[in-house]
């Protein structure tokens, strides 16, 4: 399955980008008619800003992809510490390429649901288009929280089932499929039920068949 996770992601490198930010008259024309025309930019930027402009502590992000959502914000954040991590090689190379840059930010390969960083390690963990990725959606929520200290805020953004007919048969016939999206998907209310048992404070909110939020630990 992680195999076939990254191949997905390693056939689709040219065009990610363009998909996610809808560059071009094809990405925007999918977006319309697969995902009722939810805006990925606009869902990124409520995303982003939950992190305050002089975040001072340590954040990890991942999956990183291309960094093409989180480039100019994690570049602003001087006195941060930012790990950048993904499973795929070929996301961390092209994330490299735009961050390698700055002496506050790394990126390196690796496994949400083994992450290798201790207990309490970060402030902040963002996770922006990866749970409806990740193959053991129970490891992953398990090892975000483990690694965030306690008052820490995870911070997220992926599809949901069950707002789109169109869109879940998109992701079951196709994406799924393809390997670019791993099942199962949970609904609105089963997600928050997950996040309520491990989370004090939530704010939460739905855009098409996207979801974005914000708990702390």
């Amino acid at each position: 399955m992680a195999d076939k996770i990254q191949n997905a992601y390693e056939s689709s490198k040219n065009i990610y980008d363009d998909v996610l930010t809808q560059g071009n008259f094809f990405s925007r024309m999918y977006i319309k008619i697969f995902w009722s025309g939810t805006n990925d930019n606009d869902i990124a930027r409520k995303v982003l800003s939950y992190i305050p402009d002089d975040f001072s502590g340590d954040l990890l992000d991942v999956p990183v992809g291309t960094a093409v959502f989180t480039e100019r914000k994690w570049a602003s954040l001087k006195n941060a510490n930012i790990t950048c991590l993904d499973y795929s090689t070929d996301m961390i190379e092209q994330a490299e390429k735009r961050l390698n840059s700055y002496k506050h930010i790394k990126c390196i390969q690796g496994d949400v649901g083994n992450l290798q960083m201790d207990d309490g390690s970060f402030d902040i963990v963002v996770s922006m288009n990866g749970f409806h990725a990740f193959p053991d959606k129970k490891q992953a929520f398990k090892e975000t929280w483990r690694v965030l200290k306690p008052g820490g805020d995870f911070i997220a953004c992926f599809y949901i089932r069950g707002k789109s007919k169109r869109t879940d048969w998109l992701v079951k016939n196709i994406l799924a499929k393809k390997g670019w999206f791993t099942p199962p998907f949970p609904t609105e209310e089963e997600l928050k039920a997950v996040l309520r048992k491990m989370y004090k404070k939530i704010d939460f909110h739905v855009d098409g068949s996207m979801v974005y939020f914000h708990c702390v630990k």
